[in-house]
């Protein structure tokens, strides 16, 4: 699923003065020490201080992934995740580490699940 709608309507209310920046450029100590350490560094510039190209965090959360779910993973960890469970889901959120915005941007679901060749079944079945 793509946010990017609704992160244009956000910047939308911030560059019309409805919206404060402190209300947006809140991103927690987590986040931003999650991109320092597992973040993917893009082209794009900070929509709101345009000081720094933004960086995507990968946040994973599935019940098969006990207690590695809620964290930051880099793409390379998420490939090989991929391979090893079932299925789990995938949050990606930019954040600017200069001036704290963050919004998420996608998510989508990976695992093995999606890998299986559909079974046909049986009349019996």
């Amino acid at each position: 699923m793509d946010y990017s709608l609704q992160r244009r309507a956000l910047l939308a209310e911030v560059y019309s003065g409805r919206t404060g920046t402190m209300e947006v450029c809140d991103a927690s100590p987590y986040l931003l020490r999650a991109a320092k350490f597992h973040g993917t560094q893009t082209e794009v510039p900070c929509p709101v201080c345009r000081k720094e190209p933004l960086t995507h965090v990968s946040w994973v959360y599935g019940d098969e992934l006990k207690h590695a779910t809620g964290s930051a993973r880099t793409p390379e960890e998420l490939v090989r995740m991929a391979t090893l469970f079932d299925e789990f889901t995938v949050y990606v959120v930019e954040v600017c580490r200069t001036c704290s915005w963050n919004h998420l941007v996608q998510s989508y679901v990976l695992g093995k699940r999606g890998l299986e060749k559909p079974r046909r079944r049986t009349a019996a079945e």
